[in-house]
């Protein structure tokens, strides 16, 4: 091919969209068998090829013509850590998924906007100085949640059902899915992402990942929610040991900054943490449920399945509730996360019913403002099938109709 066809790229702007893809040479060079030498400069790409390699690394083709790698960060706080430590690394998927919902929550804004729906007023009601204790009340009564109907529920699926719809009954926009949009290709790993939560007086939203297990991701909204009631958007992760070698007790889970108006990311997670668990398995219950003298191992396991959360978010509340001390809390913590890590998770896979995850995928509230808003006229049948994750009208009225808004 001749010299002209190709086009002039930096090199190493070639291995930059790798790397922040995760790629390796390996990885791409079936697709691109010279990729090595475009990134050692000793050949240039085509632009078709260039085209291909963009879409190939999920970055904007003109980042490719850069003189320099530009310099990337979430749009939101980033509240994940590792042994106390923040995540520095970008990961695109996560990246592209905070971009896909602030497109769906900026589409909800506008639609909320033009039907003049009332803002919601939780937001920000709850401040980092408040008690947890207070604020998962104020949450539960806002959901009007019972706790005898969650334990009559019969697993942990019908009771993130039920927990979604309530906070969809709110007006939360609640979305849950293990890809990227709709590519299976780009799956969103767990130790990467749990969940985020999108601030909005209007569009509050919320994503959870769906490859998460059942449980976690009861706790990964309830986390969510006291986001939303703290308004504070960012990306969050699932309470962890910290690097003292234990888990924290409520107290500490509670505690604020000694200075006013000074927030850590670790203090904001650390409350919502705790608003989450006493929202999830309240104190009150389970000082009148605990039975001291079943094992430990089979009373844990009693307790989740009745309060429907983890055994390790159980073992944290009878620690906190003064029924185990320090040494029995790690020593069975460890081993009750050992014994998840090696849970197979099939259970939370994208697959079944296309139509019925695509409700998930979406959520109920926004799902139907869209598909009833295309009907209707007022978007445009592309612009739905993106911000829906589908690829044609077949699939669009098969969506309108699962959801009950056509025979």
């Amino acid at each position: 091919m001749s010299k002209q066809n190709r086009v002039a790229i930096q090199p190493n702007i070639l291995t930059w969209a790798r790397e922040r893809a995760g790629l390796s040479l390996d990885a791409l060079a079936k697709k691109f068998p010279k990729i090595a030498e475009w990134e050692a400069g000793e050949l240039q790409p085509t632009l078709k090829q260039l085209e291909r390699f963009a879409g190939a690394v999920h970055v904007p083709i003109g980042y490719l013509f850069l003189p320099e790698p530009p310099r990337e960060s979430l749009p939101i706080p980033d509240f994940r850590t590792v042994s106390d430590r923040s995540i520095t690394r970008l990961n695109v998927n996560l990246l592209d998924t905070i971009y896909l919902c602030q497109e769906r929550q900026a589409w909800y804004r506008d639609h909320a906007r033009l039907h003049r729906f009332t803002p919601i007023d939780f937001i920000g009601k709850a401040k980092l100085s408040d008690a947890p204790t207070e604020v998962a009340k104020a949450i539960s009564t806002r959901m009007n949640l019972a706790m005898d109907e969650r334990n009559r529920l019969p697993n942990w699926a019908e009771a993130l059902r039920q927990l979604v719809a309530k906070a969809e009954g709110l007006g939360v926009l609640v979305m849950a899915s293990s890809v990227v949009g709709g590519n299976t290709h780009r799956k969103l790993e767990v130790n990467e992402l749990r969940g985020f939560a999108l601030v909005d007086s209007l569009a509050p939203l919320i994503f959870i990942n769906a490859a998460d297990s059942k449980t976690a991701q009861m706790f990964t909204l309830a986390h969510e929610l006291a986001h939303l009631w703290l308004d504070e958007s960012g990306v969050s992760d699932l309470p962890g040991p910290p690097a003292s070698g234990r888990p924290q007790t409520g107290a500490e889970a509670g505690k604020a900054s000694d200075l006013p108006g000074q927030q850590t990311e670790q203090e904001v997670e650390r409350w919502c943490n705790a608003v989450a668990a006493e929202l999830l398995m309240p104190m009150q219950a389970i000082r009148a449920a605990y039975q001291p003298n079943t094992p430990l191992i089979d009373e844990i396991q009693r307790l989740a399945k009745r309060f429907k959360v983890s055994t390790l978010v159980v073992l944290r509340r009878l620690f906190d509730a003064g029924f185990l001390d320090e040494e029995t809390l790690w020593q069975n913590y460890r081993q009750e996360s050992e014994r998840i890590a090696n849970l197979d998770r099939g259970e939370s896979s994208s697959g079944g019913n296309f139509y019925r995850t695509l409700k998930v995928c979406n959520g109920k509230r926004f799902a139907r403002a869209v598909i009833a808003s295309t009907l209707e006229g007022q978007t445009l049948f592309q612009d739905a099938f993106r911000m829906l994750s589908v690829k044609n009208s077949d699939t669009f009225y098969r969506a309108a109709q699962e959801l009950g808004m056509m025979a």
